[in-house]
């Protein structure tokens, strides 16, 4: 890295001339990550409210660049960490946020699980502890009031707030049961995102294995196919194979990022939706 070159660069950000910002921001913009310290104490030193604007859209598009990479590594990686997803989506609105934090507290709630989970224990009695812990102890809910606020789609608010949407809220609650072992997975419903428990003893004598099915929405409600099928019914949808089955954690990021899109484009916020876009783009 030329530290010299990069000082060198953000002195010369305030030029009046479109051309020679463009190529200056171009320049910068290659170094990624690295030049955001030196762009943020020239912030801090500088009184030029234009220099300033500028320095903080050029952090905003390295942030968003580095997410995309991050977020297209994990896919081309396989897609095997639900977690990471969801916190790569997460350093989209928040990139400073510590991220072992969230981490931490999700442990912190396996743990709980895992202190008073009995080895024995049938599935439904495996769900009912969890739900206990996780809406009684810990106080998750959805969030009713205020469904179509962006912050119920970030990992890291949901946590804080304890309210989110059936998607972040399902996230969590997978992430914390497949760390203890419990086969629980994210199904894609449309306008509803639920989860399955799958037991692969069933899986050979059934045709997809699932015991049955979570409403992390409404307090972790355990319910059968036939209700999916009533669900279909009222919304006049033909039933899909893949509606009663778990989906990938590629469909479960992009629903969250679909979810997001949703919520800008109610705020009126073109900018973010446009980039939210990109993201989706790096996933189809």
């Amino acid at each position: 890295m030329d530290e010299k070159e990069i000082a060198s660069l953000i002195k010369l950000l305030d030029d009046p001339d479109p051309e020679i910002f463009s190529h200056i921001e171009d320049r910068i913009l290659s170094y990624g990550g690295e030049a955001i310290g030196f762009l943020e104490s020239a912030w801090e030193q500088s009184l030029d409210t234009i220099l300033q604007e500028r320095i903080e859209n050029l952090v905003h598009k390295i942030q968003y660049q580095n997410v995309r990479e991050d977020l297209a590594l994990w896919y081309q990686s396989g897609a095997f960490d639900l977690l990471r997803g969801a916190l790569i989506i997460n350093r989209y609105q928040y990139p400073d946020l510590n991220e072992q934090k969230i981490i931490n507290q999700i442990e912190a709630i396996k743990r709980d699980i895992w202190l008073q989970m009995m080895y024995e224990a049938s599935p439904v009695e495996k769900v009912k502890l969890i739900n206990h812990i996780f809406y009684n102890i810990y106080g998750f809910s959805g969030n009713t009031s205020n469904h179509k606020d962006p912050q119920n789609s970030y990992i890291s608010q949901v946590l804080e707030s304890k309210k989110g949407n059936q998607i972040s809220l399902a996230i969590i609650y997978a992430v914390i049961a497949q760390k203890l072992d419990i086969p629980i997975y994210g199904v894609n419903l449309p306008q509803h995102f639920i989860l399955a428990y799958e037991d692969e003893q069933e899986k050979q004598n059934e045709e997809n294995g699932i015991l049955f099915y979570i409403n992390v929405f409404n307090k972790g409600y355990i319910f059968g196919k036939r209700d999916i099928d009533m669900f279909l019914k009222q919304l006049q949808i033909q039933p899909e194979k893949y509606f009663y089955e778990p989906c990938s954690h590629t469909e479960i990021i992009k629903r969250v990022i679909r979810n997001l899109i949703s919520a800008y484009e109610e705020l009126g916020s073109t900018e973010k939706v446009k980039e939210l876009i990109g993201l989706l783009e790096v996933l189809e």
